[in-house]
């Protein structure tokens, strides 16, 4: 028994005398740890966040395409007005709670030029209290361009931009915010170029109306009154 308290004894001594000679080290490692505690302590509280600006959001969240949750507030001409609801973590959210202000984010669909019959569309679709994802593409004064996502059942979901398009109640933009020349730019430009496609061929929404009035337009002037009209007026034209 006393040899165990000894040995014991002995082991203590060495592991003090081996704490006294790396002081330095256990300094800066304990530094190191408190760091990254400071530096995770940062990050949940950012992912915590809620933000009611468009201001306010960091630019490396938008910078790396950041996907936000959000609930559907109203629709309206300038875009979606979307009340940002971020990641809960029980002790550091309720201390935030206190000293959050409210406010909504304006939302718009990157990458399409809306027709009228779009915003009615999104209006019937979209219920007040409706959960959507947002991923942020680019901002421009208070707006954030973005490609909104919405649930459809546990394990769809569907992409707002593209189903306007898709339903041929838009027309394919520039995507602001992102690089011309960036792979993520092309990959998703051409995913909004095949949903139009699909109207496009389809004969949907804004094309449907575009191809009536082009066959209107051909039936007229193919129509042989109107060709021996213009013929007359050329003729006509010709001898004053």
């Amino acid at each position: 028994m006393a040899e165990r308290r000894s040995a014991a004894g002995e082991a203590l001594g060495r592991l003090s005398e081996w704490a006294d000679g790396h002081l330095g080290l256990l300094r800066s490692l304990s530094a190191g740890l408190a760091a990254a505690g400071l530096l995770l302590l940062a990050r949940s509280v950012r992912l915590t966040t809620k933000f009611t600006n468009a201001v306010d959001i960091p630019v490396e969240f938008i910078e790396k395409n950041v996907k936000l949750r959000g609930k559907i507030h109203h629709v309206t001409e300038k875009g979606l007005e979307v009340e940002h609801i971020p990641i809960s973590i029980p002790i550091v959210t309720s201390i935030q709670r206190k000293w959050q202000s409210k406010g909504l984010l304006l939302v718009r669909l990157a990458g399409v030029e809306l027709a009228p019959s779009g915003m009615v569309w999104l209006q019937k679709e979209l219920k007040p209290s409706q959960m959507v994802w947002f991923q942020l593409l680019g901002r421009e004064d208070l707006a954030l361009e973005c490609r909104v996502l919405v649930n459809k059942g546990r394990f769809l979901s569907v992409c707002l931009n593209e189903e306007i398009l898709r339903q041929g109640l838009g027309r394919t933009a520039r995507i602001e915010g992102l690089h011309h020349d960036s792979r993520l730019y092309w990959k998703l430009h051409k995913r909004l170029l095949r949903a139009e496609l699909k109207a496009l061929k389809k004969n949907k929404g804004i094309w449907q109306e575009e191809s009536f009035s082009e066959r209107v337009r051909d039936r007229i002037s193919n129509n042989k009154c109107v060709q021996t009209l213009k013929q007359f007026v050329n003729w006509l034209r010709s001898y004053i």
